[in-house]
């Protein structure tokens, strides 16, 4: 006696419609994490490589109508660009903004600025550094 099989023959009648889903979500899934890889390194390399130009506030002294800031700044040798530094008064409103350039060949510059302000201020801050 033979038993007759409920499946159907290999091969016959190609691909399960859960097979070719399952190879789509594959495609899609590599191409969106290759996306996003990329994406990834695109951002890092801006954010690492582009940034030319980074300060640090090392001291500030205050006087009744100015900041002393004494700034270390490192660059790229040839890069000129700038930073901003800011003083905020002891209520928190802002006393004195300024942008200071910095177009030396050297990649260290250790300087002292000042930052005039409208009133007595408490504290000074380092906004940021940008490449022009």
């Amino acid at each position: 006696m033979s038993t007759s099989s409920t499946r159907l023959p290999e091969g016959r009648y190609g691909r399960s419609s859960d097979e070719r889903a399952d190879r789509t979500l594959k495609v899609v899934g590599a191409v969106l994490g290759a996306l996003l890889l990329g994406l990834i390194g695109w951002f890092g390399y801006h954010y690492v490589a582009k940034n030319e130009i980074s300060g640090e506030l090392i001291r500030f002294e205050i006087s009744e109508q100015s900041v002393q800031v004494h700034l270390e700044v490192h660059k790229d040798a040839g890069v000129a660009g700038y930073c901003t530094v800011r003083s905020q008064a002891e209520d928190g409103a802002e006393v004195g903004r300024a942008d200071f350039r910095f177009d030396e060949d050297a990649t260290r510059v250790d300087e002292v600025v000042t930052l005039r302000t409208t009133s007595q201020a408490t504290s000074a801050e380092l906004v940021g550094c940008h490449a022009e």
